[in-house]
This record gives structure tokens, C-alpha cells and sequence, in this order.
């Protein structure tokens, strides 16, 4: 069973790309539910715990990726852990890698129609073989969803991306998991399908090898200077908890 680590409110899996790869391929074959993958990382520290059913959600996760360079400095300070660094969105590719090798059926589900008819298109000439067996944009309504959900399993896929940024996809999972019949594997892909298209460019291999990608995207994109705002306080969250660490070490020496 994966280590789960807690890095202050929230919990990240203590798991190699290529043990997170074994486990989605175990579940591929001998799964019997959904088992859903979602990323951790500093922004959802804040967010998730502020929402019990939103927690409740996250934490009942079967995988949960160390997504950020944050959450594996975190690990590494309060626990001497060393974990790799798994984006989502790479994450996302190598399961459809997978599912391209296995004969999986994937479907995928969120962004607008424009963006998500075009990454089914690329992603098929990507990964030859890849059989995406349903689609749909992510603008639907409530009254839509029994539609949508007999969609998806008359599609009997047994993947399924959801793109509708977080905490919107984390709570769909939630409401409708157990209506789910063929699918094995649930991923929240956030904004992966804009990178997908080109409409969202990721950081270039070298910003990636010195773990600055949140530094090009919040370049390119001001906006998420906001929600960067997070990352001081999350720095100063875990060193004031390694403190107490180190505080009751010697209160107990």
C-alpha cells in the first residue's frame, strides 16, 4: 500500500512515477470501481480544507500526485522524503500512452467544444491506437448530467478525464462515482486540454529541469499572480511546522 504523507492540511502519496504508472495499470485490469486521481499541490493546501465535502472527496482519492515542486520540497523538509515530482498533465499523457498499448477506452469529458474535439484528434494521432470512445464539452447543466452519465457508460470506457478545473471536477467525481458502470480510472486533468490544443503554452524543457514552471506560467500569465500568493504562506506553514518538529525532537531527547 502507497505511504501517504501530510504536508499541513492536506495529503500527498509518497509514490514514483512509475509506481503511480503500476498502480493505474493494476487497476486497469483488476478494478472493479472508480478510482479517481487527483493532484496535490500548495494552492489546493488552502482551498480543499476549507469545504468538508470537498476534503472528504480529496482524501478518499486513490492517488494523490505530488504535482508541484512545492509539495516535493514539503515532503523532503518535514519528512526526508525524496519524491518525484508528478504534473498532472504528464501524468495524463502517460496514461493515455497506456491506454493507446492496453486497448482502453477512454472518455473525456470538460473545456469547451472547440478544445476538447480537438484534443481527441490529437491526442489519436499522438498515441496511435488510442480509442477514445465518448466526448464531451464541459458546459452542461445539471439537467444534463443523467445524459451525460449514460453517455459515459454506454461508451463502456474505462478511463475518464475530467477537465473542469479544480474544485468543480473533484466534486463531480464525488456526486457521481457510483453511477459510473465501465470506468476503472478517473483523473481531474484541470486545464490540460488548453496545453493539449496550444491555446496554454507549458514551460519549456529547461524551466521543467530547474522546477521553475510556475515561475514562466505566472510570466505568461499575470493573472495567476493571485494564486501564486499562496506559495509564501505555504514555505512559511512548513518551516513553522519542521520547527516544532525539531522542538518536540529535543523536548524528548
Amino acid at each position: 500500500m502507497t505511504k501517504r504523507l501530510k504536508i499541513l492540511d492536506i495529503w500527498v502519496d509518497a509514490i514514483t512515477k512509475p509506481e503511480a504508472m503500476q498502480k493505474v495499470a493494476d487497476i486497469l485490469k483488476n478494478g472493479q470501481r472508480p478510482h479517481a486521481i487527483f493532484a496535490a499541490n500548495p494552492e489546493k493546501n488552502f482551498s480543499v480544507p476549507k469545504d468538508p465535502e470537498l476534503h472528504k472527496i480529496f482524501e478518499q482519492a486513490d492517488i494523490l500526485l505530488p504535482d508541484g515542486i512545492g509539495m516535493v520540497w514539503a515532503a523532503r523538509t518535514l519528512y526526508g522524503a525524496n519524491l518525484d515530482r508528478i504534473p498532472g498533465a504528464e501524468f495524463f499523457e502517460d496514461i493515455c500512452a497506456l491506454a493507446a498499448q492496453g486497448g482502453y477506452k477512454v472518455f473525456i469529458y470538460g473545456s469547451t467544444e472547440e478544445v476538447n474535439r480537438q484534443s481527441a484528434e490529437i491526442l489519436q494521432a499522438r498515441f496511435p491506437g488510442l480509442l477514445i470512445a465518448g466526448r464531451a464539452h464541459g458546459y452542461l447543466g445539471i439537467k444534463d448530467m443523467p445524459a451525460l452519465i449514460k453517455h459515459i457508460n454506454s461508451s463502456q470506457a474505462e478511463i475518464l478525464f475530467i477537465a473542469l478545473g479544480s474544485p468543480k471536477q473533484e466534486k463531480w467525481f464525488g456526486a457521481h462515482k457510483d453511477s459510473l458502470r465501465s470506468v476503472k480510472i478517473v483523473q481531474g486533468i484541470g486545464g490540460t486540454l488548453d496545453t493539449i490544443v496550444g491555446k496554454v503554452r507549458r514551460a519549456p524543457e529547461i524551466w521543467r529541469r530547474v522546477y521553475a514552471e510556475w515561475l514562466y506560467r505566472l510570466l505568461k500569465e499575470p493573472k495567476r499572480l493571485k494564486r501564486q500568493k499562496v506559495l509564501p504562506l505555504f514555505m512559511v506553514g512548513v518551516l513553522h511546522k519542521k520547527f516544532k518538529q525539531v522542538i518536540c525532537s529535543l523536548g524528548g531527547s
